[in-house]
């Protein structure tokens, strides 16, 4: 009887130290943490590849919960609802937005919380939500495919550009604007040695000539001047002349 109250003992002992381990590793685990939780609903209408469930949720960098669900919407195939439990004391206002991010190169996702102060007032859940709806920004991937489809587009243009420029008719008409060029630059030695012939004679013959005018005529116009003078004082010139008359009885 003594025996079997002693293995009835030991029985209980190790179903409770078992249950005492089991405890002890739940709670190490945070199964029992003492924060307080708010679940929020985010709209991805991007692919989630890479996020799991339990994945981290950090906010501005800081951990702040995980990701507990993640569907399909059954209204739009294109969105993928998630779940999140963040941490109750979090900081969410209407301008936080969730993002999807990557963990270096492993390819592990998460959502990041990025909150820039443009509206501080909490977020709500409004009338017919069943949790909180955080507004979701682009993925770097997202940003980054969106940036490249934008350069091909933009490169296809230049391409295209650069075939109309370069049709047959636009090809010939350069042709011909080149060999002008070209016959322009050979005519132009000619062209110059001309010029300095013709600036030769101006300088040697034209300008001499035109000197000798101006001369002429500078002394046409101071005789011009003196015979107005003339006139003034004696306006009989213009019957007379200006041959001198004989005096008369008594004149000197």
């Amino acid at each position: 009887m003594e025996t079997n109250i002693n293995y009835t003992v030991i029985g209980v002992f190790v179903i409770l130290l078992v249950a005492v381990i089991t405890l002890s590793v739940i709670w190490l685990s945070s199964g029992f943490s003492t924060d307080e939780y708010t679940t929020y609903q985010v709209w991805m209408k991007e692919s989630v590849n890479g996020l799991a469930i339990d994945a981290q949720v950090e906010f501005n960098g800081v951990d702040v919960g995980t990701v507990k669900s993640i569907e399909i919407s059954q209204k739009d195939p294109q969105v993928v609802i998630l779940l999140l439990s963040v941490k109750k004391n979090t900081p969410i206002t209407l301008g936080t937005n969730a993002m999807l991010n990557m963990k270096g190169f492993t390819g592990i996702g998460y959502i990041a919380l990025i909150d820039k102060g443009t509206d501080t007032r909490p977020l709500k859940k409004l009338s017919g939500q069943l949790y909180p709806v955080i507004n979701t920004a682009p993925s770097l991937l997202v940003r980054f495919d969106t940036a490249m489809t934008k350069l091909n587009e933009n490169l296809h243009q230049v391409s295209v550009s650069i075939q109309l420029l370069l049709d047959q008719q636009n090809l010939h008409s350069i042709k011909q604007i080149l060999q002008n060029m070209q016959t322009a630059t050979q005519s132009l030695p000619a062209l110059l040695q001309t010029s300095h012939r013709a600036m030769q004679i101006i300088t040697m013959q034209t300008l001499p000539a035109a000197n000798q005018a101006l001369a002429n005529l500078d002394v046409i116009t101071r005789n011009m001047a003196s015979v107005s003078g003339d006139i003034k004082q004696n306006p009989a010139i213009l019957i007379r002349g200006m041959q001198s008359q004989m005096l008369g009885p008594g004149e000197k």
